[in-house]
């Protein structure tokens, strides 16, 4: 019988990775080939340009705009502090001056004599890039930022929100099946990435947030939930910047579902150990998974890393991966030979999957992923 190879969720004691760790704008990087790098050691460093402020200096001080340059009382290109005099005239008999000062801190940009506008750019805004990972530098982005080589364990899950953290393995619960409710989160779990099971609800993460968490990583979340968490529907998009003061990772989608015992094994494998931590997601082109990595070095009976991939066949659980039965998991109960014309007008290989409760459903095989029964 021949079998379609369908990619599935990685979850591998251990793999060599690369990571790359990029600017947005050109800066300076500050660690060289072969540097040996912590999840919080700073890489790259550069200055965003700051906002820039009006001041409308002709109207301020009742002067003719052609007059307004020789009203500065600081250079063109000085740094000011907020409340400081930049500008000013005398009055009748030099009594009673008009002073302007500056609203905020900054740099005197230009001024217009046409206009009698002042531009005070506000001050940059550093931004510093981390490495993310245990690991060492694999190769220096002159000007950009760096690659990043990590040996770790690796699990991905199927989404997440929120950005890149680290923090320790603690578990919450005592096996893959358990919910994690909001009694499960301890205050000693500050800065921990903390494992629960087969569900997180929405009030169990706002402890979590309390607590200060760095990382909850669970089997499930309602997905009705998902809007009330970031304050606003979520649609088709690239999660990861979203400010949630904790990032979230489902290993196997929306609703109350089992995390799966590979997954669980691994994770619990390493409680106390550290671990970097990232929700970004992509479903669609490019595909981007959340992850978490746990460092380690090789394994001396491990020759190869093992994926959770392979052949699709009869009775095979897989996950759907795309609407509208997104996150769901079920058993392949049928695999046609024959192309099918799906909704888009493409011709394209299909199976017919059977979730829990009876319902069979028919998806493109591009659709699903297997995963560990």
């Amino acid at each position: 019988m021949a079998h379609a190879y369908t990619p599935g969720l990685r979850v591998t004691p251990y793999a060599e990775l690369l990571r790359e760790r990029r600017l947005p704008l050109k800066g300076e990087v500050l660690v060289g080939l072969g540097a040996r790098v912590e999840p919080d050691t700073v890489v790259a460093r550069t200055e965003l340009p700051g906002n820039v402020q009006t001041v409308n200096l002709a109207a301020r001080l009742s002067l003719d705009p052609a007059r307004v340059p020789a009203s500065l009382t600081r250079s063109l290109g000085e740094k000011v502090a907020a409340g400081d005099v930049i500008a000013e005239t005398r009055g009748l008999f030099g009594l009673l001056p008009q002073r302007v000062v500056a609203p905020v801190d900054g740099v005197l940009e230009t001024v217009s004599s046409v206009t009698g506008q002042l531009v005070l750019r506000e001050r940059a805004l550093p931004v510093e890039v981390d490495a993310y990972v245990h690991g060492e530098v694999a190769e220096v982005l002159p000007g950009e930022g760096v690659v990043v080589r990590t040996r770790a364990a690796l699990l991905q899950g199927i989404f997440g929100v929120g950005g890149e953290t680290f923090g320790e393995i603690a578990l919450a619960v005592n096996g893959p099946d358990e919910e994690l409710t909001p009694g499960r989160f301890l205050k000693a779990h500050r800065g921990r990435v903390v494992v629960g099971g087969s569900y997180v609800s929405h009030a169990a993460l706002m402890r979590a947030r309390e607590y200060g968490v760095a990382a909850v990583v669970v089997g499930g979340f309602d997905d009705q939930d998902l809007r009330e968490l970031l304050g606003y529907d979520l649609g088709v998009a690239v999660t990861g910047s979203e400010e949630l003061g904790f990032t979230l990772v489902l290993t196997e989608g929306f609703g109350r579902i089992r995390m799966a015992d590979r997954s669980w094994r691994l994770l619990a494998a390493h409680a106390g150990s550290p671990a970097s931590v990232s929700g970004a997601t992509q479903i669609r082109a490019g595909v981007m998974r959340p992850e978490i990595l746990i460092p380690r070095e090789r394994p001396s009976d491990m020759l190869t890393a093992e994926t959770l991939v392979g052949g699709l066949e009869l009775g095979a659980m897989v996950r759907v991966i795309r609407a509208p039965w997104f996150g769901a998991i079920g058993l392949v109960v049928a695999l046609p030979v024959a192309l099918e014309t799906v909704e888009s007008g493409a011709d394209v290989r299909v199976l017919t999957v059977e979730f829990g409760d009876g319902e069979r459903v028919t998806v493109p095989r591009a659709n699903v992923e297997l995963i560990e029964s």
